[in-house]
C-alpha cells in the first residue's frame, strides 16, 4: 500500500477536504501515515486568509525537498487556497512540487495521479459539483464530524480573499446533505458541525420545491437517530433569519454555542469592510437570540487595525466587546491580502498601533473567556464523550458550548453525552465527575450561563 501525508492549514473547512481528499484516494491504494518522509503523497492543504501563507506553504515545500531527493517516487501536491489563487506561478517557483489543485477540483487527483510524473494544474471551477465525485467511506469515525454543506462567499468583504479562492455561493442539495449526514452517523459521528465559508447564506436546492434554509436543514437534520447534537459555523450576521433564530428556540439538537462574526465594532470601519451591516444590526440579531435561546453563548472575530481604523473607532470595538460578551473569540491585525481592496488603501496602519491594539483586545477576549469557563464551576453540563484522556481512567469530552471537558469515566462512554458537573475551570479545559451513571439519550437541557464579568 502507498502511503498519503496530508498538512492541513486552516479552517475546518480544510479539515474536511482533507479527510475527503483521504477517502478518495484510499480506492486508488494510499493510506494514510503521520509522517511526510514515509510517504509516497504529500498534500499540502493551504489557506489563504493570513498574510504571507504563500511564503509558508514555500518554506515547508522547501523542507520537504530534501525528503523528496531521498524519495525520488514521492509526490508533492499543494490544495486549497492558496493553490486557487497562485495556480501554475506554484510550479514555475518551486520545481519540487508535483501538483497544483484547488479546493474545488481535488476530486481530480485520482487522474491526476494516474498520469505518473507529468507536473498538473487544477484550478478551475468546474460546473459539476466536487460532491458528486466524492466516495462514501465505510470506515469508523469519531464521535465529533465535519459536514460542508455550503462553499464560496458573495459577501466581498474588501478584507477577504474568500470569494476569490473559493468562488460564488453554492449550496449542496438537502438531500444529499441529508444523506451523507445519515452517513456519518451509520460511521459513529453523534455531533455534526455544518460547515459554510457563509453558511447561514446555505440554501439547498430541492428537486421541485424551494430552497431549503439552514433553520430547515437544521430541523430535518435534527430527526436522524442517532445524531444528538448539530452545530454550524461560520455565520454571517446578514443571513440570520427568523427560520434559523426558531431553529435555536426549537430544536435541542443545535448546541447554544455560535460563532457569528462581527469583525468592528465602529459603523464607518464596518462599511469600509463592506460587512453591509452595523453595530447596532449586529446587537439586535444577538438579543434576538438570546431572547429564543438564553442559554447561548457568543464567539466572534474582530479585525483590529483595519486601514483608516482611528482610536476613537478602536474604542467603539473594545465597548462592543464588554457590552455583548464573548465565551470565546477569535481576534487579528489587520492583514493585506493581495488583490483585495482594503489592501491598496492609502490609510494603513502603523505595525505598532495594530499590536497594541490586539493586545488589549486579546486581553479583554481572555478576561471574558476566563470568566464564561469560571462561571461554569458548580454546574452540570451535558458532555459528549469524544476520546481517550492521557491518564488511565480519564476521558475527554465537549461541553455545549464547544470547552474542553476532562473526568474519570469508562472508555465504553465514549460517543454518549453524559451530565458532568464541573468542578475546575484551566486556561483551555474545565475538569468535572459524572453527575450520574446513566448516559443521556440526546442534548440534555442546561442553566442559562451567568453573563459574563467585564
Amino acid at each position: 500500500m502507498k502511503k498519503l501525508f496530508i498538512k492541513t492549514y486552516g479552517c475546518q473547512m480544510n479539515a474536511y477536504d482533507s479527510a475527503r481528499m483521504a477517502e478518495l484516494l484510499a480506492p486508488h491504494g494510499y493510506g494514510v501515515t503521520d509522517r511526510a518522509d514515509d510517504a509516497d503523497l504529500v498534500i499540502l492543504n493551504t489557506c489563504h486568509i493570513r498574510e504571507k501563507a504563500g511564503e509558508k506553504v514555500y518554506s515547508e515545500v522547501g523542507r520537504l525537498r530534501e525528503i523528496k531527493q531521498a524519495r525520488p517516487g514521492m509526490t508533492i501536491a499543494v490544495a486549497g487556497c492558496v493553490a486557487q489563487a497562485e495556480g501554475a506561478e506554484m510550479l514555475r517557483r518551486a520545481p519540487t512540487i508535483d501538483l497544483v489543485v484547488g479546493p474545488q477540483s481535488y476530486h481530480r487527483l485520482p487522474e491526476m495521479l494516474a498520469r505518473g510524473h507529468a507536473r498538473q494544474v487544477a484550478t478551475d471551477f468546474p460546473a459539476d459539483s466536487k460532491f458528486d465525485h466524492l466516495p462514501e467511506a465505510a470506515d469508523r469515525i469519531g464521535p465529533s464530524a465535519f459536514l460542508t454543506i455550503q462553499e464560496g462567499c458573495d459577501k466581498f468583504c474588501t478584507f477577504c480573499v474568500v470569494p476569490y479562492t473559493r468562488g460564488a455561493e453554492q449550496s449542496r442539495p438537502a438531500a444529499d446533505v441529508e444523506r451523507e449526514a445519515r452517513a456519518l452517523v451509520a460511521r459513529g459521528a453523534r455531533e455534526l458541525t455544518l460547515l459554510g465559508q457563509n453558511v447561514n447564506a446555505y440554501r439547498g436546492p430541492e428537486a421541485g420545491g424551494e430552497p431549503v434554509g439552514l433553520g430547515a436543514l437544521v430541523r430535518r437534520l435534527a430527526r436522524i437517530s442517532g445524531l444528538l447534537r448539530i452545530r454550524y459555523t461560520t455565520s454571517h450576521p446578514r443571513d440570520v433569519d427568523d427560520a434559523l433564530i426558531a431553529a435555536h428556540a426549537e430544536e435541542p439538537a443545535l448546541m447554544p454555542f455560535l460563532h457569528l462574526p462581527v469583525q468592528s465594532g465602529a459603523d464607518r470601519v464596518l462599511a469600509a469592510m463592506n460587512r453591509g451591516h452595523s453595530a447596532d444590526d449586529y446587537r439586535r440579531i444577538v438579543a434576538r437570540l438570546r431572547a429564543a435561546r438564553p442559554d447561548l453563548a457568543l464567539s466572534s472575530d474582530f479585525i483590529v487595525g483595519f486601514p483608516g481604523e482611528t482610536d476613537a473607532e478602536f474604542a467603539a470595538t473594545l465597548a462592543l466587546i464588554a457590552e455583548i460578551g464573548f465565551a470565546q473569540a477569535f481576534s487579528f491585525k489587520y492583514s493585506r491580502r493581495p488583490g483585495t481592496p482594503a489592501a491598496a488603501s492609502p490609510d494603513q496602519i502603523p505595525e505598532d498601533v495594530k499590536d497594541a491594539r490586539l493586545a488589549a483586545v486579546q486581553a479583554l477576549l481572555r478576561r471574558q473567556q476566563d470568566d464564561f469557563a469560571a462561571a461554569q464551576v458548580g454546574r452540570t453540563l451535558p458532555v459528549l464523550i469524544e476520546r481517550p484522556g492521557r491518564h488511565e481512567g480519564q476521558v475527554v469530552g465537549r461541553s455545549p458550548y464547544l470547552q474542553g471537558v476532562h473526568l474519570r469515566a469508562p472508555v465504553a462512554a465514549i460517543g454518549s453525552v453524559i451530565p458532568v458537573t464541573i468542578e475546575s475551570a484551566g486556561p483551555n479545559s474545565l475538569a468535572g465527575r459524572r453527575a450520574s451513571m446513566v448516559a443521556e439519550s440526546g442534548a440534555a437541557a442546561v442553566q442559562a450561563p451567568e453573563r459574563m464579568a467585564v
